[in-house]
């Protein structure tokens, strides 16, 4: 299966998601930088075409932060607490597949939810689900305005 994800300057990540990371902790590990790893998704309704992009957003704590990017389309047709609960499942489904070597490193992880908490808004149907989601597999959940990676990374790269 040839890799989707790729740096902020557009190269292409060769090599198993999970290697790339691994290389990436040991170097930035080796500089001495601590991380903290943030994962989230955000997407947009193009026509008959929704955009989802979900980010791996590396925070060098105190200094910067760097991300990889996967961008994917599809033309199915979502209500919108079906397509924030199909964002929170693309970030689960990264999250899971790096947990084991962001442990091994010893990384503290986030999933970020592009769903907002005031009750006005109507992403926030899909709050108690996406909680619940993120949580029940282990993760610490976070929702707009803290999820940053999704409202701000992810809504930055998304076509």
């Amino acid at each position: 299966m040839q890799q989707k994800w790729r740096r902020l300057d557009g190269r292409r990540i060769q090599q198993p998601l999970a290697g790339e990371i691994g290389m990436v902790l040991q170097a930035e590990s080796a500089a001495g930088h601590a991380l903290k790893v943030c994962i989230g998704t955000d997407s947009q309704v193009k026509g008959r075409i929704t955009e989802f992009a979900t980010v791996i957003v590396f925070i060098r704590k105190g200094k910067s932060g760097f991300m990889f990017i996967k961008n994917e389309t599809t033309t199915q047709r979502m209500s919108i607490k079906q397509r924030m609960l199909t964002e929170v499942g693309m970030s689960i489904d990264t999250a899971y597949e790096l947990s084991p070597i962001l442990n091994r490193f010893g990384v503290d992880m986030e999933v970020h939810a592009d769903i907002n908490t005031n009750p006005a808004f109507k992403s926030n149907d899909a709050l108690k689900e996406a909680m619940g989601y993120i949580t029940g597999m282990g993760f610490a959940f976070k929702a707009k305005p803290m999820a940053f990676a999704s409202s701000s990374c992810a809504n930055k790269v998304v076509q």
